[in-house]
Order: structure tokens, then sequence, then C-alpha cells
């Protein structure tokens, strides 16, 4: 298992549903458990994870998850046999009533930092927008004025005669 990152998380973090949620084999290998007994403990536990916490994910869902993140088809030897579940932030933090032990708690301690981390880079990123549209409009104004005031020049410079002299080669 591989040092448990905030990025590593976040490369791991989908939105499906239009939610963000991680799948049941990314949680399970930083919790470093396998997939087959991580699910066992939560199928154990189902009256902790409504479906706004953990959801299986449909068959179309998954094709384009798959797409994404560029797994195989699954057709050979080994693969999947099952839909995964998905869990959502909530889901996330009731995994740590049903995951105990030192690393489980820090695997817990550490995703939910990271989806503090993404819900403040999304609150600035707003705060950005409504900057640059307020920038925009400003813009927009000034640029009015300079269009406005170069319609001005060109009434006033006089246009060239058409049969004048011209210069250069023929």
């Amino acid at each position: 298992m591989s040092e448990i990152t905030p990025k590593r998380i976040e490369k791991i973090i989908y939105v499906i549903r239009g939610q963000k949620v991680m799948l049941d084999n990314d949680l399970a290998d930083l919790y470093a458990v396998l997939t087959k007994n991580f699910n066992k403990a939560v199928k154990r536990n189902t009256d902790r994870f409504p479906s706004d916490f953990m959801f299986q994910i449909t068959k179309e869902e998954f094709e384009v998850l798959r797409f994404q993140i560029g797994t195989s088809n699954g057709k050979g030897s080994g693969g999947r046999r099952y839909l995964p579940y998905v869990f959502t932030e909530p889901g996330i933090a009731m995994l740590s009533s049903v995951l105990n032990g030192p690393q489980s708690i820090q695997v817990n301690i550490s995703i939910m930092r990271t989806f503090i981390k993404m819900r403040h880079l999304l609150a600035s990123e707003e705060s950005l927008t409504d900057r640059i549209e307020e920038l925009e409009k400003g813009s927009d104004k000034l640029f009015r004025i300079v269009f406005e005031r170069l319609d001005n020049v060109e009434k006033k410079v006089p246009l060239l005669p058409k049969d004048r002299n011209k210069i250069g080669l023929k």
C-alpha cells in the first residue's frame, strides 16, 4: 500500500449522480483490506448506510466510470463480479463506526480533511468567479468608451480619394 496523501485521495473521488463519492475498492485499498471483506463489514451494518450515504451504481454508470479511470473491460479472468458500491461523504464518515483500528482512524481523518479542503476550494472558486464577472462588467464599459472614441476619430479623419497615386510595385 502506498502512502495516503490528499493528492492520492483527491484522485479517487468521483462525481456520480451529482455527488462526490468514493468507490468501495478504492476505500478498501486505503483501509488496507480486501474489497470483499470491506463490503462484508458494511453489509453487516446496513442500517448505518442509508441510500444518501451509500448506493450501488448502475451498469451504465459503471461503464462511464470505467471509461474515465481507464480500467479493463472485465471480460477476461478476474475483475469484478458485482457492480461497485459508492460512498458519499457522510457514508465515509460512518465507516469509522464500522471499521476500527489505528489505520482506519488515520485513513478516515485523511479522507475527511480532503473533503473539507475540496469544499473550501469550491467556495473560493465561486468567489473568484464573482470577482471575474465584476471585472468583466467594468471592462465592458471601458471597451464601449474606447470604441465610441474610435468611431468619432474615424468620422473626423478624411477618407483617401480612390484615384490617388498608389505606392509600391504593380
